[in-house]
């Protein structure tokens, strides 16, 4: 839907309960089987996001021929490797002798599986070996970060050597693993936070009998946080519309700390994981730096009202208001949990500007997902869905009344209107409606039982126009008809009075 990406990037399946309805993934045993299953912690349907629309980088010019030269005759200092680097660390005592031959066991596996592949195999094995390598020569490994991406590059060396082919957004898991992966074309699986904690959340609501298993999915994600903006991160390991790893999103980090408050209530206050000294309110505690950080190590865009929280910390104009909203979710119930006050401090900020922004997401008959561009379906439940829990924690009517009228968005129809009832015959003109919401709209010109143009397609709201032949003078009937998002229908009969051209004097 109108360059919506099916799959990518942040499945949200935050804040569900567990139901019947449960998500379709693949499972790879530690043998390399695969078999189709349901897990129930992740929601069927999840909505699809849209791309950052960050702008992208101007193509630039090709250097003139001296320049070349010159360049050529400078040799570029020699980047660090992934084994340069992880030799690095080791001689500095900054990772285990142990660490160190697990990696470099992982890097050498990775390689050599990748010199066998061919296909779709190859290019996406070969994307998650460019990424780690270009994470190294950046200097980006750090020892806190290393785990999950040795842990990305082992499995999907695992499953591009042994697995089939999913198709787009195809969820995976693996045996024995309570992660979520997710395939990304062209990046290989990524480990899928914000679903993995969203699992979390629905673990959590199964209520005692699914605990031990919530206890074991923190155990898995706690130890792949990555020391960073003074706290501790789950990042994403891939390149997305002009974002180059490692990069991280407000939204997962919010439904993390979200998971961590609801594991110290299944557990106890003093409760962590296990074979750790620090209860699950601490480690949350720690990841509320990256709300205190400017992009693009942390989610934090200051405002006069107080503060926005990033779903992509590579995209700081990128205003997406579900994620904004979710992120405050996770920051409300911690601070209620915890009493931390900084927790509160946080979320004060981002809460004034949420509900100055607010309004601003509803067009009148359906849902912004940002600015200029309307939600889905799904992300427009999603959003409600959202607005409804921040009106219960909150009571705020910005968020009360904004979800009533996207409740009633729901039934609505959409609305069109004729804009253009007059034109010249002998040639083409653009016939001009207004919509009220995206829809799809078909279009049929008569005259008398002659059918002179038919055509549809899905259109966003406000003004559109399509392209009309030339037609001989006369009056014909324009018919309109709309179907939105839910199924509403509506349909509009005008009038078209076709003109001859004036006649020069």
């Amino acid at each position: 839907m109108r360059g919506r990406l099916l799959g990518l990037l942040l499945v949200a399946a935050v804040s569900f309960p567990a139901t019947a309805a449960a998500a379709p993934v693949l499972v790879m045993s530690r043998t390399g089987r695969v078999h189709r299953a349901n897990d129930r912690f992740l929601p069927a349907a999840a909505p699809a996001p849209a791309p950052a629309s960050s702008p992208r980088p101007a193509a630039r010019r090709p250097r003139l021929a001296a320049s070349a030269a010159r360049a050529k005759a400078k040799p570029k200092p020699k980047l660090p490797t992934v084994t340069s680097e992880l030799t690095r660390l080791y001689r500095a005592g900054q990772i285990t002798e142990s660490a160190y031959t697990s990696y470099s066991g992982s890097w050498s596996a990775a390689t050599a599986a990748a010199k066998h592949l061919h296909g779709t195999r190859a290019v996406e094995l070969g994307a998650v070996i460019k990424n780690v390598t270009a994470m190294a020569a950046a200097h980006d490994f750090i020892p806190s970060r290393l785990p999950a991406i040795f842990l990305t590059l082992d499995r999907n060396r695992q499953w591009w050597t042994s697995g089939p082919i999913p198709y787009s957004g195809q969820e995976m898991e693996f045996t024995n693993s309570n992660l979520v992966w997710e395939y990304y074309p062209g990046q290989g699986l990524e480990l899928q936070v914000l679903a993995t904690f969203g699992k979390a959340d629905g673990l959590y609501t199964g209520g005692p009998s699914d605990y031990p298993q919530l206890r074991a999915l923190l155990n898995e994600m706690i130890p792949l946080a990555v020391q960073r903006a003074g706290g501790i991160a789950w990042e994403y390991y891939f390149r997305w519309e002009g974002g180059a790893p490692p990069w991280t999103s407000a939204m997962a980090q919010g439904t993390g700390i979200e998971a961590l408050t609801r594991a110290a209530k299944a557990f106890g206050p003093l409760s962590g994981p296990s074979g750790s000294s620090e209860s699950y309110l601490q480690i949350a505690q720690q990841a509320l730096a990256l709300f205190t950080v400017a992009p693009p190590t942390g989610v934090r865009v200051a405002t006069a009202r107080g503060a926005r929280y990033l779903q992509y910390s590579f995209a700081p104009n990128t205003d997406i208001i579900n994620a904004f909203l979710q992120s405050l979710i996770g920051l409300y119930d911690y601070a209620q949990e915890s009493k931390n006050a900084e927790a509160k401090q946080l979320f004060a900020a981002g809460n004034a500007e949420a509900e100055a922004e607010v309004p601003e997401f509803d067009t009148g008959a359906w849902s912004l997902y940002q600015p200029g561009i309307e939600d889905d379906l799904n992300y427009h439940e999603l959003v409600t869905g959202f607005l409804q829990q921040m009106c219960s924690r909150t009571r705020a009517s910005v968020y009360c009344t904004t979800a009533q009228h996207f409740e009633t968005y729901m039934k609505t129809p959409p609305v069109l209107r004729l804009l253009t009832t007059q034109a010249t015959s002998k040639r083409r003109f653009s016939l001009r409606f207004w919509l009220s919401k995206y829809s799809h709209v078909g279009i049929v010109i008569t005259r008398g039982t002659q059918s002179v143009l038919r055509t549809s397609a899905y259109f966003p709201y406000q003004g559109h126009s399509v392209t009309v032949p030339a037609l001989k003078p006369g009056t014909y009937q324009v018919v309109l008809a709309a179907t939105d998002l839910p199924g509403n229908f509506t349909r509009l009969v005008g009038t078209l009075h076709v003109s001859p051209p004036r006649r020069s004097t």
